[in-house]
């Protein structure tokens, strides 16, 4: 028996970062969201998800630094979710570890897509 697929929503944005899981939820994953940089890596460590949606600008720690700390122990699918659209923005966050990138506003039909894709 497979277990079900884990993803973590890392958003500073409440709001959203509550609207992300639902749609993931109803999808048939297992959530959890985190809503600042430090608490992403611990929670990150102990959910082990196999999908993480990372903003950049989180309080504590950003999401680059975010994606470093927790490419040292895993192997997660990472998108980054996030409103800074220019070409260096999404040429470190691929650098560091992330492998997509979306900028906001976003499908969340999309996110899922890429989730599933991803995840196959």
């Amino acid at each position: 028996m497979t277990r079900t697929s884990r993803v973590l929503v890392v958003d500073d944005e409440v709001a959203l970062a509550q609207c992300i899981p639902s749609y993931f939820t109803k999808d048939g994953f297992e959530v959890l969201a985190s809503h600042d940089g430090l608490d992403a890596v611990k929670v990150a460590r102990d959910f082990q998800p196999d999908f993480i949606v990372l903003d950049l600008m989180l309080p504590g720690l950003d999401g680059v630094e975010v994606c470093k700390e927790i490419r040292k122990f895993s192997d997660a699918y990472i998108i980054m979710l996030t409103a800074r659209d220019e070409e260096m923005d999404k040429v470190v966050g691929l650098a560091v570890g992330a492998d997509d990138y979306m900028v906001k506003p976003f499908s969340t039909k999309e996110l899922i897509a890429r989730a599933h894709a991803m995840l196959r």
